[in-house]
């Protein structure tokens, strides 16, 4: 073997010495790579591929419920072995979710709050040690602040005195806290997310307390200064019961002036003040109630009670009856010594006498109730007024039925007041929308007050004069515009007929013209005279001719013709 090995060697040798530099070279980086790839091979198959969330499995099935419930909230990827235990992904997701846990209060209680760090733990002397456990807590600390999605940066101060024989002599832990918030977060204003850095401080630091602790932001104001903050959200929550009031007031006024409205006029009903006095704070009242025994219920088919109730049940009972005869005994202390009996009771001695006891004592049971209740709120006093106004009628002339305007030229009225069974109905019904207790005090008003409606009646009164001046003018110029087509039609038929008049005579001219013609031509031709006709006499003496035997033949016809021409001028 050895043998083999030496020459084994001899050969590597001999190689060696034969390759060149760049060949030595390139086996020496091949060589060094394969080392390397060894080695980081074997580092990341040792590496976890998740990171615990606690060091220790938790075994509380609902807490773990919990727990998984809310990292899926945050979207972080959980893996939940047999045992118990919770892994994330990587430690930065681990410190952000139990900073998360520890501000909600979902930590187990079996997890120890030492385990929450991941703490390097080294030491030379015991000083050295208490110095590098305080710097580890301060930075694991800070690196957990600083974690939460809405913390910019952290500084974190702990002041941990040395441990004193006596407690009194300890001095406590303390801690300050400056906060570089994020734009536009609310992280100062919403207190549990401040008491959430403080309490991972508490379970940071062993022995420190509330009252140690100070938070402040960059401008120098305490964020855990919780009394303040608790004055003012009593403000707050003053101001949000006042306006539960006021909701509860907006909604009794809606609900009564919807019941008034539907049978009174709604313009009617408008003056509406609705006062609501509650008891914000809140009582437990334990009560006990005794009542008896039912032996036999009420029959409801009887119109009469006819149930049968026993007060009390005997549960046992003792009777005693003595009778005693014979002398009275004054027993009157040893032998050789004076009684000490009053002189009234020694007189008594040897005095015969009868001595009778009689008693009964009895244990009775009675149905006993017991009730315990939380008010809270409670409505102390139901007080509401409304207003409801009367019918104003305008007057009428009952001759003329218009409606009477006074001189100084407004519209005259009548007030018709709401009658008073009208006002106890109305009372009613709001007593009913509101829940009337006169036991507690409550009050409802409803009267019957005149509004001023100046204002209204006057633009009613402009409105109707002017509808009336309108009305007139309307009137008016109807009849203008009637008077001057009648005055139209009268001209048109006028002139209609003095045209055919006009017409008439010159037809009448001309027939005389052509009658005196026709004479003159009949004289000549009797007196043997020739005469001569131009062929314009010609054709209009026939035209004569046959529109004259048209005329006699179809009189209708030329009266419809001279009517058509008459109408087309």
């Amino acid at each position: 073997m050895n043998e083999w090995l030496k020459k084994l060697f001899s050969q590597v040798k001999g190689l060696w010495s034969k390759w060149s530099i760049i060949q030595k070279i390139i086996l020496i980086g091949i060589v060094a790579a394969v080392i390397a790839g060894l080695i980081l091979v074997s580092v990341l198959s040792s590496r976890p591929t998740t990171v615990p969330l606690f060091s220790i499995p938790v075994t509380d099935e609902t807490m773990r419920d919990k727990i998984v419930y809310r990292l899926s909230q945050e979207n972080v990827k959980v893996s939940l072995s047999d045992a118990g235990m919770i892994s994330v992904d990587d430690e930065a997701t681990a410190r952000r979710m139990r900073s998360i846990l520890v501000r909600e209060d979902l930590v187990p209680g079996n997890v120890d709050p030492w385990n929450l760090f991941d703490i390097e733990r080294w030491t030379v002397t015991d000083f050295q040690q208490n110095v590098n456990l305080q710097r580890s807590i301060t930075a694991q600390i800070t690196r957990h602040i600083e974690s939460l999605d809405e913390i910019d940066r952290a500084e974190v101060v702990l002041g941990m005195p040395e441990k004193s024989l006596f407690s009194a002599d300890q001095k406590p832990v303390t801690a300050s806290v400056i906060l570089m918030i994020k734009p536009g977060s609310d992280f100062s204003e919403n207190k549990n997310k401040v008491e959430g850095v403080q309490k991972l401080l508490i379970m940071a630091v062993p022995g420190l307390k509330a009252e140690n602790i100070t938070i402040v932001d960059t401008s120098g104001t305490v964020l855990n200064n919780f009394a303040e903050k608790a004055a003012s959200e009593r403000v707050d929550i003053i101001a949000k019961e006042q306006k539960l009031i006021e909701q509860l007031e907006n909604a009794y006024s809606k609900k009564i002036l919807e019941t008034l409205q539907q049978n009174f006029d709604r313009d009617r009903v408008r003056n509406i003040n609705i006062k609501i006095d509650m008891d914000m704070s809140k009582k437990e009242v334990n009560s006990t109630e005794y009542f008896p025994f039912t032996l036999r219920p009420d029959n409801q088919d009887t119109p009469y009670d006819d149930s049968e109730l026993f007060p009390s049940v005997t549960l046992s009972s003792q009777t005693i009856d003595k009778t005693w005869k014979g002398t009275v005994y004054n027993p009157e202390g040893p032998s050789g010594t004076e009684g000490q009996n009053p002189p009234v009771y020694s007189d008594m001695t040897n005095m015969y006498g009868i001595n009778q006891e009689k008693s009964e004592t009895k244990n009775q049971a009675i149905n006993t109730r017991q009730t315990q209740e939380i008010k809270s709120p409670a409505i102390d006093r139901v007080t509401v007024s409304v207003n409801i106004d009367g019918v104003w009628k305008r007057k009428t002339d009952p001759a003329s039925g218009k409606i009477v305007i006074t001189p100084a030229g407004s519209i005259e009225r009548e007030y018709v007041p709401v009658a008073p069974e009208d006002l106890d109905k109305a009372k009613l019904l709001v007593q009913d929308a509101i829940g009337y207790n006169r036991t507690r005090g409550d009050s409802v008003t409803v009267t019957n007050i005149a509004v001023d409606r100046t204002a209204q009646f006057a633009a009613e009164d402009i409105a109707y004069l002017r509808a009336e001046q309108t009305r007139r003018t309307i009137l008016l110029s109807v009849i203008g515009v009637i008077a001057v087509l009648i005055a139209f039609i009268l001209f048109r038929i006028i002139s209609r007929e003095m045209e055919r008049r006009r017409r008439l005579r010159e037809e009448e001219l001309l027939r005389q013209h052509q009658l005196e013609r026709e004479k003159t031509l009949w004289e000549a031709e009797q007196a043997g005279m020739e005469v001569t006709m131009s062929v314009e006499e010609r054709e209009r003496a026939e035209l004569q001719e046959s529109v004259l035997s048209i005329a006699r033949e179809h009189p209708e016809d030329v009266a419809m013709l001279i009517r058509t021409w008459l109408m087309e001028e």
